[in-house]
């Protein structure tokens, strides 16, 4: 096993990860989906777990990733390096598509990289390592695994955009995410797809949406929000199922 910094195993690692961004988050999806977790991770209160999932008796490891693109490139190559290889991002996101509701279940069949992180990696990716791809480029999941996100649930199949700042955002940054196709933001998946593609890794993603940005702004009460945690990684592990 290579060594590693910032993710280092008390249990055993699965091959199939759920990558939470929220601590507690793992922690709650540890409970609901995993048969006796056992802590994976700790370090730098990252809290990962792992056991065999309810929903197929396989292992499966939860483990979350922080905020942000960098943190979470750090916990997926880290993984990676220890042997995972299909990763799912259960996280969250804010609507722009001002159809979308608070709870609703999001699959991402694109993530525009308005983020610095994807886009120095899909840049390195397609040999060009002394630039960054232009803000808006496409990065794409796995699309066996998105299908497969798609059918284990009624969530909706959107594009989303990765960004760096989850406050101060630019002036019209949100208008001009809107034109390019984007329904929400959030701030991890273009890493992880990315990452993906450069390591030969399996991902995918799938968001609630906490927030409504598109007009009346709204946040999500934390009673649903935990509910709505559970139905994300339900619909994760059931497509993770047999996998």
């Amino acid at each position: 096993m290579a060594p590693t910094l910032h993710v280092q195993p008390t249990a055993p690692l699965a091959e199939r990860v759920l990558l939470p961004g929220d601590p507690a988050r793992a922690l709650a999806l540890a409970q609901s989906l995993l048969h006796q977790p056992k802590m994976f991770n700790l370090t730098r209160g990252l809290w990962g777990y792992s056991g065999d999932a309810i929903v197929d008796g396989k292992p499966m490891t939860i483990q979350s990733t922080g905020m942000g693109g960098p943190s979470a490139a750090i916990v997926i190559t880290e993984l990676a390096q220890l042997g995972a290889r299909t990763m799912v991002r259960v996280g969250t996101c804010g609507a722009l598509d001002p159809t979308l509701a608070l709870g609703d279940l999001l699959v991402v069949s694109a993530a525009l990289a308005d983020d610095g992180c994807s886009r120095a990696l899909a840049a390195r990716t397609r040999v060009a390592p002394d630039r960054a791809l232009a803000a808006g480029t496409r990065v794409a999941p796995d699309p066996s695994l998105t299908a497969a996100l798609a059918r284990a649930g009624t969530a909706r199949e959107v594009t989303v955009v990765s960004t760096d700042l989850f406050y101060d955002a630019p002036a019209g940054a949100e208008q001009a995410w809107r034109d390019q196709g984007a329904a929400a933001v959030e701030m991890e998946a273009a890493t992880l797809f990315a990452l993906a593609a450069r390591r030969s890794l399996v991902a995918g993603a799938a968001l609630i949406v906490t927030d409504l940005l598109a007009h009346d702004r709204r946040r999500i009460e934390p009673d649903a929000l935990r509910e709505a945690e559970l139905a994300l990684g339900g619909l994760a592990a059931a497509a993770l199922a047999g996998r």
